[in-house]
C-alpha cells in the first residue's frame, strides 16, 4: 500500500461534529441539563416578578402626598427628607470611591508591572474588603469616624463608610473592564504617537466605561439599599441633613424604623415602592450613559 493511498482511508468511527451535537441533543442527560437550565431562569426571572408585585400591590395603595411633605413627623410619615438624604449619601459616597477605585485599577492594569507583589496584595485586600460584612463597616465608621475623629452620628462619616465598602467592588469592575480592551487598542495609540496617559485617558476608559459604569451601578445599588452601617455612621434623624456634619437617615433606614416600630407599617410599604423606583431610575440612566459611550 502506498503513502497516498493511507491516505485516502479515512476511519470508520469518524464522526462529525454535526453528528455529536446531535447525539447530544438526543441524549437523557442534554434533557435533563436543558430541563435544570430553563427551570433555572425561569425560576429566577418569577422569584423578581413576584418581589416587584409583592411590593407594588402593597405600596402602591399606600402612596399619599402627605408622604412627601417637607417635613416628617409622627402623622405623616414623610418620606421625603429620607429621600433627599438618600441623594445627598449616594454622591458624596461616590465622590469619594469613584476616583480612587478607577485610578487604582488604572494603576493595576496599565502601569504596574506583571507579577508585581504589590498587585497580588492589593487585589487580595479588595477581595477581602468585599467579603466583611456590612454591620462590621458600620462599627468601623462609628468607632473610627463617630467617636475617634468625634463626628458622631454625621452624613460625612455615613459618606466615607459607605465609601470603603464599595470601593473594592469599583475597583475589581474598573480593572476587569480595563482588561477586557484588546491590546490593539493600546499598540495602535502608540503607533501613532500619543503617550502612555494620553492612551489611558482618550482611548481605553472610553473604551472600557460599559464595565465601569456596571461596577459603580452595582456601587449604587448598595448604598440605596444599606441599613446596617448607616445606623451607626449617619444616624436616624428623620429631617434633611442641612450639612455633611449633620445627622440624617436614608430611604433603606426610614423604611427599616417604620417596619421596626410598626406604627406605620403602610408608610414602609411605600417607602419600598419609592426606593424600587430610584433603583430603577438609576439603572435606567447609567445603562443610557453606558450606551452613549459605547457609540462614540
Amino acid at each position: 500500500m502506498t503513502d497516498m493511498e493511507a491516505l485516502k482511508i479515512t476511519p470508520i468511527n469518524k464522526v462529525t461534529p454535526q453528528q455529536a451535537l446531535r447525539r447530544y441533543r438526543n441524549s437523557p442527560l442534554s434533557l435533563i441539563l436543558r430541563l435544570l437550565v430553563t427551570l433555572s431562569a425561569i425560576l429566577t426571572v418569577a422569584v423578581l416578578l413576584f418581589l416587584i408585585a409583592y411590593i407594588v400591590v402593597m405600596g402602591v395603595p399606600n402612596l399619599k402626598p402627605s408622604l412627601f411633605s417637607l417635613e416628617y413627623n409622627s402623622e405623616n410619615a414623610s418620606l421625603f427628607p429620607a429621600l433627599i438624604n438618600t441623594v445627598l449619601m449616594t454622591l458624596l459616597s461616590l465622590i469619594v470611591a469613584v476616583p480612587i477605585g478607577i485610578f487604582s485599577a488604572i494603576y493595576l492594569v496599565e502601569y504596574a508591572r506583571r507579577g508585581n507583589r504589590l498587585v497580588k496584595v492589593v487585589r487580595v485586600t479588595a477581595e477581602t474588603l468585599s467579603g466583611i460584612p456590612s454591620i462590621v463597616y458600620g462599627l468601623f465608621g462609628f468607632l473610627f469616624f463617630g467617636v475617634s475623629f468625634g463626628w458622631g452620628y454625621s452624613m460625612l462619616g455615613g459618606a466615607l463608610t459607605m465609601a470603603i465598602m464599595i470601593l473594592p467592588l469599583i475597583m475589581r469592575t474598573t480593572e476587569e473592564a480595563l482588561m477586557s480592551v484588546p491590546d490593539s487598542f493600546r499598540e495602535g495609540s502608540f503607533g501613532l504617537g500619543a503617550g502612555k496617559l494620553r492612551t489611558v485617558f482618550q482611548i481605553i476608559l472610553p473604551s472600557a466605561m460599559p464595565g465601569i459604569l456596571s461596577g459603580v451601578i452595582l456601587g449604587i445599588g448598595r448604598i440605596v439599599g444599606e441599613t446596617a452601617a448607616l445606623m451607626f455612621t449617619s444616624g436616624t434623624v428623620a429631617k434633611v441633613a442641612l450639612n455633611p456634619m449633620s445627622s440624617g437617615r436614608t430611604l433603606a433606614v426610614h423604611m427599616y424604623n417604620l417596619l421596626n416600630e410598626g406604627l406605620a407599617r403602610e408608610a414602609a410599604y411605600a417607602t419600598a415602592v419609592v426606593l424600587l423606583l430610584l433603583v430603577v431610575a438609576i439603572n435606567a440612566l447609567s445603562s443610557f450613559v453606558a450606551k452613549k459611550f459605547s457609540k462614540i
